[in-house]
């Protein structure tokens, strides 16, 4: 079984590695890593999803080898397919980030162990599943709860949050200029789930929620747009002045890295309302509960 998009996982699927989370935070669980190795296979820079799988895997008794694209063969025309094929026979796992799902997809459909995705630009599906367990931690409950994803709506952490949310029960608004329009894909999918609304009003969209979630501007490969995207998306910062519009219980969401001062500023990243500290921290268990997961089945 690989992991290469959030929609590969049913909500029961999704439940159960909530349950083995549970169990490696208690520090009951029994199912270890010994002996297994995860290969993780970048082509693009990494700080948390690296070093939270490394972590995972050395907390559960594991190992794992870091390859980066570009001091591997894959930089000297190697394919997708013979570099999957090959390390399907040194290593139980492979994490892959990489500038597009259709690689990832191509390395899936070549290697004879579970492919993870751990970020492509498409989807944030590990990060995905780790936000909603933060959310389900801090609210004890799932179903009827309100999200708003604001600024780039059509950003791969936004797509996987999108379907992995309507699927566990939770309401998700999307909140960014009118120029930028949701994949088209992923609403569809969400849509048949649960309830999707998009907004254009910030203050409008943030004002229900529950928990308030942003991410870059600008992503990675998306560099040369950087000023025409920080233009684009400029009225849709996370400010002490928009969170008046906001609940007081709300909680503020990031999956970092982040640029303070553009999408967020530093008092609220910093602020009382903000959980980043326990997201990070749940990445890497989470991430540990689907290798145990995926090596279950």
């Amino acid at each position: 079984m690989n992991l290469t998009k959030i929609t590969d996982l049913s909500a029961t699927d999704i439940n159960e590695i909530f349950s083995i989370a549970d169990a490696i935070k208690a520090g009951r669980q029994k199912s270890k890593m010994d002996k297994k190795v995860l290969a993780l296979l970048f082509e693009k820079p990494s700080t948390r999803t690296r070093v939270s799988f490394e972590a995972a895997m050395a907390r559960l008794g594991g190992s794992s080898i870091y390859i980066d694209k570009n001091t591997s063969q894959l930089s000297r025309g190697e394919t997708i397919g013979d570099t999957a094929m090959v390390l399907s026979q040194y290593v139980d796992f492979i994490a892959a980030r990489m500038y597009k799902q259709q690689d990832l997809e191509n390395l899936a459909s070549a290697s004879t162990v579970p492919v993870i995705n751990a970020l492509t630009d498409m989807e944030h599906p590990c990060q995905a599943i780790s936000d909603i367990y933060t959310m389900r931690e801090k609210s004890g409950t799932l179903k009827g709860k309100k999200l708003a994803f604001v600024g780039d709506i059509a950003a791969n952490t936004a797509n996987s949050l999108l379907a992995g949310c309507t699927a566990m029960g939770i309401d998700i608004t999307l909140v960014g200029p009118k120029e930028c329009r949701p994949n088209a894909k992923y609403l569809s999918i969400a849509r048949k789930n649960g309830t999707v609304e998009v907004i254009a009003d910030m203050h409008h969209g943030i004002e229900k929620a529950d928990f308030i979630y942003t991410d870059t501007f600008v992503s990675m490969g998306q560099e040369s747009e950087a000023e025409k995207r920080r233009a684009e998306f400029k009225n849709f910062q996370l400010n002490t002045r928009a969170l008046l519009y906001a609940k007081k219980t709300a909680f503020i969401m990031h999956c970092l890295p982040a640029h303070r001062g553009e999408e967020i500023t530093s008092e609220v990243l910093d602020g009382k309302m903000s959980i980043v500290t326990l997201q990070a921290r749940n990445k890497m268990i989470v991430e540990g509960a689907i290798l145990i997961y995926l090596s279950s089945k």
